[in-house]
């Protein structure tokens, strides 16, 4: 019997979900280096039907299962066999077809469904789902490269299955059959009327998460919205999203909070991508770095404060990523402010962050009129009887001639000359005020800026 028949005999004997899920992935594994090719040989297709048949319920040490259970638990390895077949052959270079391969992969996942709708499979299987929605994105992925021609050769197999593959395919007809395939299996865990303790609503996270991905990867982000309806609707009755593994917490309230993010509705996503940072694992680098890419900007507008630099330096992307824009900032200095953003254009457009982050000039244009507030002297308060000075506070009267020419010497070592006019001044200093980052008022007829007296002049800088 095949390794592969032992696990699934095993897992059905002690209810071990993961166990059986691994039985779904088309992978060889440590354990079995030969996996793939040693399933493929066991069978061909003209008798494939009987010889699984026999695996599954006819072998002695089978367990017994309702009919309708175990005839859809034979279709279901009957599509894994057809798959990983091909994957055998692009895997050994025999003329394999990641098309072919996506194909019966796909109609494992619809019979998977199937199995859970019709069948009667438990719902202590639902981690299948998780699996099946894995490899269906990834495998779509792979056929989609293949039919523009930009698929590698099939000896690198194992590192071919990974989730980082990224080619740029102009046809994306794969990825969308599996977005559809994808949104059938949330459907199929959410239209499960039982008790949440013995229900396939446990798996809907994990699907979901997967079918973002795929939205992600075809650039279609407004698809989104019926996966976050179909979740988040009232009547739905799920499960409260921390009963789920953190795993799935983590990656559902990241993608979240990028699409808040996308939406410009900073607050939201701020919250969202706070709580996937609290429970992201401490070693897991990578995905902090992903989730901090949008929860930093985010955070600079809703509360107009800088990331630390220890946070920075942690995390050596994000270093060259935002260090020099937050040290722009921090200065007031408008040109390396924008050199940096133009510098790093390329990889911010990329990321989805530069609009946002271009609106953090306010940041840098606040810091650069505190700069002028901090340096402008005091005004001394005398006693109107002895004339002794009783207090010394910071002039809150100040001209607009004096902002005018820190800005202009904000743009002295600009790469192209830059002309700031007084009205042009003036312009930025009423922003300031109207958008928060200054509170006080501009006295156009004596050409005055009047600032707050309170020590809150400045907002977020304590000034």
């Amino acid at each position: 019997m095949s390794i592969l028949f032992s696990d699934f005999q095993k897992a059905q004997r002690i209810g071990d979900g993961h166990l059986l899920a691994s039985c779904l992935a088309p992978v060889n594994t440590t354990s079995d280096p030969k996996r793939l090719w040693s399933f493929s040989q066991l069978t061909n297709y003209q008798a494939v039907e009987a010889d699984i048949r026999w695996h599954i319920i006819q072998d002695q040490n089978a367990v017994r299962r309702e009919k309708a259970e175990a005839n859809q638990w034979v279709q279901v390895f009957i599509c894994l066999w057809k798959c990983i077949r091909e994957l055998a052959n692009i895997e050994t270079g025999q003329g394999g077809r990641w098309n072919v391969a996506f194909q019966a992969y796909k109609e494992l996942c619809v019979a998977l469904c199937r199995g859970y709708s019709h069948c009667g499979f438990q719902a202590w299987t639902v981690h299948c789902m998780d699996v099946a929605g894995k490899y269906l994105r990834v495998l779509a992925s792979k056929a989609d490269s293949e039919s523009t021609n930009a698929v590698e050769s099939g000896s690198g197999f194992v590192n071919g299955l990974s989730d980082d593959v990224a080619e740029n395919s102009e046809k994306n007809e794969k990825l969308m059959e599996a977005a559809r395939t994808l949104s059938q299996m949330i459907s199929t865990c959410r239209n499960d009327d039982s008790d949440l303790a013995e229900s396939r609503k446990w798996g809907i996270i994990s699907v979901a998460n997967h079918l973002f991905k795929t939205y992600f990867k075809l650039n279609n982000i407004s698809l989104t919205k019926h996966v976050i309806l179909m979740l988040e609707s009232p009547g739905v009755n799920l499960p409260p999203l921390s009963a789920f593994p953190r795993s799935q917490h983590c990656t559902y309230s990241y993608y979240r909070g990028v699409l808040e993010f996308l939406k410009e509705n900073y607050v939201g996503a701020e919250a969202h991508l706070s709580e996937a940072l609290t429970i992201c694992h401490r070693n897991a680098t990578k995905n902090q770095e992903q989730i901090l890419t949008y929860l930093i900007p985010a955070h600079m507008l809703t509360s107009q404060q800088l990331p630390s630099r220890a946070t920075l330096e942690r995390l050596p992307a994000l270093r060259e990523l935002f260090l020099p824009l937050c040290t722009a900032i921090k200065a007031g200095n408008l040109s390396a402010f924008d050199a940096a953003l133009s510098d790093a254009e390329a990889d911010l457009v990329n990321k989805r962050i530069y609009l946002t982050l271009e609106r953090s000039r306010d940041m840098c244009m606040r810091n650069l009129c505190r700069k002028v507030f901090m340096n402008s002297g005091y005004e001394e308060t005398k006693d109107h009887s002895t004339g002794e000075v009783t207090a010394r506070t910071r002039r809150t009267r100040l001209k607009i001639s004096e902002f005018e020419v820190a800005v202009r010497a904000a743009y002295r070592n600009s790469v192209e000359p830059v002309v700031i006019e007084r009205d042009e001044v003036e312009c930025f200093l009423a922003n300031m005020i109207y958008k928060g980052y200054m509170k006080g008022y501009i006295a156009r007829d004596h050409g005055m800026v009047v600032l707050s007296k309170k020590g809150d002049a400045f907002v977020g800088t304590g000034v």
